[in-house]
This record gives structure tokens, C-alpha cells and sequence, in this order.
């Protein structure tokens, strides 16, 4: 890592460059880095001296919080609300350029960038993306996150449900990477990561539907992840426990008593609450991220512990 400085001279400002070449402009930090620059905007080519200043640990967490995306452009589907909402503003806050796929993009708040397009209908998407990366000038990211849920068991949804779930959950994805694929393989920091669900590696009732397209998902990501690693493409998945979500809250609405219905799903994740989609929105960005170039074929599960904790009953 080195210390440099950005600016046009008496415009000055400390700065860091990384390993990747990426630049953070900490001129937030209390006292200014001292050492020599070049002139005209140019960037330091001696390694500076980290220790230079004894307190510089401590001065660092009082500069502005570091854009580790900045230049990297994303695209969200289903990101109008909930989890894709929580997830494009994330990685607007960390510096990308975000453009959001949804049926109404109209709510979508700046500087998000909304297109209308459902994953059901494969033009739709094309012309979507191809618009968005024209925009944002490529695309580094993609987050699948569109999807619907489904309640019953293989006996309540007839055979049309069937194919309408799997046909957004699971060919959503498809239709999304495939024609986000050739403005990847242009990236040098390429990623995707599809939204999963606890649903795929639990049973959980009345989710036959939901889990099976959820399972397909997890699979579909593991052989992604096999077919475009050779061509520097990450990809991964997160799987969140029950959130609260506007789904899940319709879902309640419904319930004959939907404050014991709350309770008892507060109740069967071992941190005794529902998953807030900020929280599912930060393994996402994570994911995406370069700070987690060496991670692909994952799946993150953020479910308060649903999926790997056996406790005992409380007081035992």
C-alpha cells in the first residue's frame, strides 16, 4: 500500500493506493500526510513511510468510510424493494454506480438508476441490461435477487404455480446472467451472486415449491461458479434465514393471528428474531466485493443460526 497525494497543487488531498491500483481519499483523517507528490494530479511512486505518525491507527477510523467499489458498476434485479432495495443502496454507499431491475422502477430513489423489466420475459431483460450497461458504461456486478415466494405443500399449487415460480426464481437468473455474461468477461472485477434461501438447504413446511426452486438456485450457482471461473467470474450465493421483508410481511397480514405467527417465526431462528435485509444486504455486498476475490462457489448462509444450530430448549 502506498501514501500519495491527488490533486492539482494548492488542491492537494492524502490519498491511498492499494494493490489493485485503486485509489481512497482519506483527507478526512485529523492531520495530512506529508512526503512528496507530482505535480499536476500525478500520483507518489515512493513507498511512503505507514508509521510515520504514531497515532495514524487511530486517526484512520476518524476519516469518511472508504468507497471500496467506487468505479464499479452493479446491476439489481428485483431491487425496487426489501432485500434488493437494502443491497443497491449498499453498494451506492460504497461507491458503485447501481442500476435497478424491477417490474415499477418508478420509487427507485437517486442516484439508483431504475429499469422496467420482469425476469419472466427474456426481451424485457435483454433490452434492460443491455441499456444499463450502456449507461453505466459495462457491468462488474450482478445480484439475482428477484424472485417470488410460494406457501403450501406438493399437493397445493397446481402444475401452472409450479412453472410460474421456477419460471422467475430460477430462469430469472438465467435469463439476467446470460445477458449480463459478455460485459462481465470485460471486467477485471467480475461478480455475482444469487439470492438463495434457507429453504434450500432446510425443510421447512409448506415451502415445497418455494424450496425446491430456492434448491435449484443453489445448484445452478455451484455450476455457474464451475463454467466461469477460467474466465475471472465469481460467483456465489447468499442464503437468508426468514427476513422481514414486505413478502414475509403480506404473509403475516394473512395469518389468522399474526402476532403469534410472527412469534413463532421469531422463534425458530436461534437469535430469536427475523433477519433484517440490511443485514442480508452486507453479505451480498461482501460477496461482490474485491474483498472477496479468492471466494467463489459459496453459499452464505445469514440466518441467524437456522441452519446449523441445534439448541437445547431454553432453560435445559
Amino acid at each position: 500500500m502506498k501514501l500519495l497525494r491527488l490533486g492539482a497543487p494548492g488542491e492537494e488531498r492524502p490519498a491511498v493506493l492499494d494493490s489493485d491500483g485503486r485509489t481512497y481519499d482519506i483527507s478526512g483523517l485529523t492531520r495530512d500526510i506529508d512526503g512528496p507528490f507530482l505535480a499536476g494530479g500525478g500520483v507518489e511512486n515512493e513507498e511512503a513511510d505507514m508509521n510515520r505518525h504514531d497515532d495514524s491507527d487511530a486517526r484512520i477510523g476518524e476519516c469518511a468510510p472508504m468507497r471500496e467499489l467506487s468505479g464499479l458498476k452493479a446491476l439489481v434485479t428485483g431491487g425496487a424493494s426489501g432485500i434488493g432495495l437494502a443491497t443497491a443502496r449498499l453498494l451506492a454507499a460504497r461507491g458503485a454506480d447501481v442500476a435497478v431491475l424491477d417490474l415499477d422502477p418508478s420509487a427507485v430513489p437517486e442516484p439508483l438508476r431504475g429499469y422496467r423489466a420482469d425476469v419472466a420475459d427474456d426481451n424485457t431483460v435483454r433490452t434492460a441490461v443491455d441499456a444499463a450497461a450502456s449507461d453505466l458504461a459495462g457491468i462488474d456486478i450482478v445480484v439475482n435477487n428477484a424472485g417470488i415466494g410460494a406457501v403450501g405443500t406438493i399437493e397445493d399449487d397446481d402444475d401452472g404455480q409450479w412453472h410460474r415460480v421456477f419460471d422467475v426464481n430460477v430462469m430469472g437468473v438465467v435469463r439476467t446472467t446470460r445477458a449480463a455474461l459478455p460485459h462481465l468477461r470485460a471486467s477485471s472485477h467480475a461478480a455475482l451472486v444469487n439470492v438463495c434461501s434457507i429453504a434450500a438447504t432446510a425443510g421447512l413446511p409448506q415451502r415445497a415449491l418455494y424450496s425446491a426452486s430456492k434448491g435449484a438456485v443453489q445448484s445452478l450457482t455451484l455450476a455457474m461458479a464451475a463454467d466461469h471461473v477460467r474466465e475471472g467470474i465469481r460467483v456465489n450465493c447468499v442464503n437468508p434465514g426468514t427476513a422481514d421483508t414486505p413478502w414475509v410481511g403480506r404473509l403475516l397480514d394473512q395469518a389468522a393471528d399474526p402476532a403469534a405467527e410472527r412469534s413463532a417465526l421469531n422463534a425458530r431462528q436461534p437469535l430469536g428474531r427475523l433477519i433484517s435485509a440490511d443485514e442480508v444486504a452486507a453479505a451480498i455486498v461482501y460477496l461482490a466485493s474485491p474483498a472477496a476475490a479468492s471466494v467463489t462457489g459459496a453459499a452464505l448462509a445469514v440466518d441467524g443460526g437456522m441452519q446449523g444450530l441445534r439448541l437445547r430448549p431454553a432453560g435445559q
